[in-house]
Parts: structure tokens; sequence; C-alpha cells
């Protein structure tokens, strides 16, 4: 069993190394170490190389994001859920592009594919709620809607975000007909 301190370290790291990683990709182990309070020692002990950090920063943002689907189920109807999870995906997904680039082309391809499964059940999850209610047609793929997300995360978030707008293209093609 993990002790809580040692817990509470790693959580630090990792939330260092995404702050870090989103501002600068070439942030040092020892500058990330440095803003989470921690000792190399620690930080080494917990990720032994730069890869085995960014890979566990991307996997965090990833569990996170999954984790999120119930809560917001319980919060939000189906369709407002999918709106505000989508949001947060782009922007993970626009901080996963900065991470991207210190792994090698297969550590990239290995946690793409790790985390898709997860990802498209989250997806899955809120379309199925959707189609529950009736507010989401029943034959949306959830593979097609993630890959359609992509346009959003590649747009540009400045000097206007057009990722909002464009979800709302989006969602308004998920609509289930009206019934009459």
């Amino acid at each position: 069993m993990v002790r809580s301190d040692a817990r509470e370290n790693r959580a630090r790291i990792l939330e260092a190394a995404r702050d870090a990683l989103d501002e600068d990709g070439t942030t040092s182990m020892n500058q990330i170490a440095q803003r989470a309070g921690v000792g190399a020692g620690t930080l080494y002990r917990n990720f032994p190389t730069r890869e085995a950090l960014v890979l566990a920063v991307y996997r965090h943002e990833v569990d996170r994001l999954v984790d999120s689907v119930p809560r917001l189920l319980t919060e939000l109807p189906p369709v407002d859920a999918l709106r505000t999870w989508t949001l947060d995906l782009v922007e993970a997904m626009r901080r996963k592009h900065g991470l991207g680039d210190a792994l090698t082309p297969s550590a990239h391809l290995s946690i793409t594919e790790q985390t898709y499964g997860p990802v498209v059940g989250a997806i899955s999850d809120l379309l199925d709620a959707g189609e529950r209610t009736g507010s989401i047609r029943g034959d949306v793929d959830p593979g097609d809607f993630l890959q359609l997300t992509g346009a959003l995360w590649r747009a540009p978030a400045t000097p206007v975000d057009r990722a909002p707008r464009l979800l709302e293209l989006i969602l308004d093609g998920l609509a289930a007909p009206s019934r009459h």
C-alpha cells in the first residue's frame, strides 16, 4: 500500500509537470521537481525518465476526463454534459499536443492506443444517456464523434476560440429528430 505522503508527492509532481509542460515543453525534470516542492530523488523514484513522467501526465488527464462523466451526467442534462465534457477534452488535447513533443513516436502511439478505449467508452456513456432521454440520435458512433472533435482541438484558440461554435454544429447534427 502506498503511503499518503507518497501519493500526495506523486499528485503534486503530476500537477506541476502538467502546468510546466503546458507553459514550456522543454522544462527540465529538476525544474518540475522544484515546482512540485519535492527533491529530485523523489521525482526520479516516481518517474525514472522524462518520457515516463509525460506518459503519466497524459494518463492522469485521460483518467480525470473519463472519471468526470458520471458526475456530469448527474449534474447536467446529457447534451449539456456532452458539451461540457467535450470542451474539457478539447483543452486536454490541446495540452496533449505540447506533451506529445516530449515523446518518441512509439511512446506516442502506445499512449494513444491505451487511452482510446476509455475515451470512447466515456463518449458512449454520454451518448447513451442522451439517447435514453431522446435528446441524442441513437445511431451516433462514439468513434465518429471522437474523430469529429479532432477538428475542435486543432482549431486555433486565438484570437477567437472557434471550438465552442464548431461543437454546437456537431451537437446540432447529433440531435434526435423531434417527435410529431
